[in-house]
């Protein structure tokens, strides 16, 4: 398989008859793409999808009317005043209370298995803890010290070195007390929260895609954040099951 980066701009290149079966496209940019006479039978589509056609039908309204009938606790994500989002938060934590015991309950080794490259059940939660950092601890509150080293960056962020240990291999116990540790950080920012504050413009992550955004877009971020790796954490959990049985 040819593996193509982000050093290989591909921006503008048109494919004619490419035999792209079982391909990858992981935290690429794909907006604009035009697809014409495709077979796309067994294609598995997940991302930003706003404004995707589907044989001339705009897929994203049904997409995210379906989601919200499978996840009720989706609604979550939709906050906008702050006793919402304590609502919200509460209902996340909810979220993941099952799935912490149902891996609790699996095979030794479970959290550190990955399904087709993802990150492991371990590296998710470590993740998480890096979105909380980078949202909660560093931008709304402005910490000098924000990240904690065993947080695990998504691998676009080419500076990720300066605040987190890329080499870090944290015990599962480590990960779980640091990862409480920012789920109640959150919630103890959340009980103090005001509806005059969500309007506060803060200076966001490096990595964002503009320089500034109201305090409570940074911590609607959070709990996009809590919600999507959630799903697919509990995606793979299911695919890790299929295989043992």
């Amino acid at each position: 398989m040819v593996a193509f980066t982000d050093a290989d701009d591909l921006a503008g290149a048109e494919f004619v008859g490419v035999d792209l079966r079982g391909a990858w496209f992981r935290e690429s940019d794909l907006s604009g793409v035009r697809i014409r006479g495709a077979d796309l039978t067994g294609a598995d589509l997940d991302g930003e999808i706003d404004g995707l056609r589907v044989n001339g039908v705009e897929v994203a309204p049904l997409v995210e009317a379906e989601l919200d009938r499978r996840y009720p606790e989706r609604a979550a994500l939709g906050a906008r005043d702050a006793d919402s989002m304590r609502a919200g938060w509460t209902v996340l934590e909810a979220m993941w209370s099952p799935t912490m015991e149902r891996v609790a309950a699996m095979a030794p080794g479970t959290v550190d298995v990955s399904v087709d490259g993802e990150w492991s059940f371990a590296q998710t939660l470590r993740h998480l803890v890096m979105a909380t950092d980078a949202w909660l601890g560093s931008t709304i509150l402005g910490k000098p010290d924000a990240y904690h080293p065993i947080g695990m960056p998504f691998s676009g962020w080419q500076r990720a070195a300066d605040v987190v240990d890329l080499d870090a291999t944290p015990t599962y116990q480590e990960v779980l007390r640091v990862r409480a540790q920012r789920v109640g950080m959150v919630r103890d920012f959340l009980a103090t929260l005001t509806d005059e504050r969500l309007g506060e413009q803060r200076a966001t992550p490096p990595f964002a895609r503009t320089s500034q955004a109201p305090l409570g877009e940074c911590l609607r971020v959070i709990m996009i954040e809590e919600w999507h790796h959630h799903r697919f954490a509990v995606r793979d959990l299911d695919a890790i099951e299929a295989s043992a049985s």
